[in-house]
């Protein structure tokens, strides 16, 4: 029997999301939920089930909150913790990606692990969607070892999500969908779910969609390395690199979407643009390069602060915990890379997020203000902009803070 929790949807559900409750599952889920789909969210985690049961959502997205009350106000989800809450749903997406290992080797086994554990409950013309980051050639993979299982009836789709986590309820609204089957049926089927939310169906075959995926994050991780290069070479020759950013930018369009410098990280981009150069067999030296210059920024920052200041003898305090801006997901974040590194050289190191509340070491930010001999912007918040800073020495490496004077130098102290 299920392991069904005390309420949900009076309708048998017509999609199961597997990892329902994760950062890619759950908005889609209210999505699909708002355009008439009765959705049922499985996932492991029992307590975020009862949170968001109750209404809450248990990570920042924009405009997921009425979302979540209108599908529950209209008894669209269900909830469940047991792996044969996707029996009998006709639609099952599986949200489970493919992790990197500590030698950023991807650990393929972890998809089929859940293979073998949902084999049971698979049926016959049953859609299997799959819809993180795979390792290429998976898609293909999973259909011939389901076929030797005998499941060979089951259809089979390959659909990657590509939103922006923290506005993924918006952008799965306005963004083309990529979908992919094994078979014409799994890629129709796919394609008339995913039409119900998308203005636009792209059809690849599964490896391409495979690639589109790696590609893209590869493409924004790489683009991001550049910024940060070029960063430490004019910090380097002591220029401001966001004031020579701001004039190459200026009325050039062909410079309009060069980014500025800051710590590059999340869940994905790393990970993904590994999954490329371990399936090239290492020979992908961009994707190496971009991550020896992006996990390096924190070193060269570190050094930097050695050079600059007596480190020794001050308390640094670090502004942002989370990977991102305005985002409260701690995962993969540089920032306790920074901490870690930081520990062995400061006298102490103090940590504040205004999103975050995993991580208990976090201090109000007055307090880390007040108690820092040197400020460092991790995460360039919003809640940021018009912080006291009380005179303290501030690195700024995305040039959140800069303002010039009339000399037209920065104002602020930059590494």
């Amino acid at each position: 029997m299920t392991d069904q929790l005390p309420t949900g949807s009076k309708s048998e559900p017509s999609i199961c999301i597997v990892g329902g409750a994760g950062h890619v599952g759950l908005p889609l889920a209210l999505v699909l939920a708002s355009k008439g789909h009765s959705v049922r969210i499985y996932d492991l985690n029992r307590e975020v089930l009862k949170r968001i049961q109750g209404g809450e959502m248990p990570f920042a997205e924009a405009d997921a909150e009425p979302l979540l009350r209108q599908a529950l106000d209209a008894n669209r989800l269900s909830f469940s913790s047991s792996p044969d809450s996707i029996a009998d749903v006709p639609t099952v997406i599986v949200t489970i990606g493919t992790p990197v290992d500590e030698f950023m080797n991807p650990e393929t086994r972890v998809i089929k692990q859940w293979a073998d554990d949902s084999l049971p409950y698979l049926s016959p013309g049953q859609l299997l969607v799959f819809r993180s980051t795979i390792y290429p050639g998976t898609t293909q993979w999973l259909e011939s070892y389901l076929t030797r299982r005998g499941k060979k009836d089951v259809l089979l789709a390959y659909c990657p999500e590509r939103i922006v986590q923290g506005f993924a309820v918006r952008e799965l609204q306005t963004l083309p969908q990529i979908v992919s089957g094994t078979t014409t049926a799994a890629a129709d089927a796919a394609a008339a779910i995913f039409s119900s939310i998308a203005p636009q169906i792209v059809r690849l075959a599964p490896m391409e969609a495979e690639f589109a995926k790696l590609f893209t994050n590869a493409h924004r991780y790489i683009e991001f390395a550049i910024a940060n290069q070029f960063y430490m070479i004019a910090n380097s020759a002591g220029v401001d690199y966001n004031r020579v950013l701001e004039g190459l930018k200026s009325n050039y369009p062909r410079a309009k979407g060069m980014p500025t410098a800051g710590l590059s990280a999340g869940p994905c981009l790393v990970k993904d643009t590994m999954q490329l150069a371990a399936f090239s067999q290492n020979q992908f030296p961009l994707g190496h390069a971009a991550m020896l210059v992006n996990e390096g920024l924190v070193l060269y920052l570190v050094e930097e602060m050695k050079r600059k200041y007596p480190i020794s003898e001050m308390v640094v305090g670090l502004l942002g915990t989370a990977f991102k801006a305005d985002c409260d997901d701690t995962r993969s974040s540089l920032s306790y890379k920074l901490k870690k590194i930081l520990k062995l050289v400061a006298a102490d190191v103090l940590t504040t997020d205004p999103y975050v509340a995993t991580d208990p070491e976090l201090l109000p930010v007055n307090e880390v203000v007040e108690r820092s001999d040197l400020l460092v912007l991790c995460t360039p918040h919003t809640a940021y902009r018009d912080l006291d800073r009380r005179n303290k020495p501030m690195i700024d490496v995305w040039g959140f803070w800069r303002t010039s004077n009339a000399e037209g130098r920065p104002v602020d102290a930059v590494v």
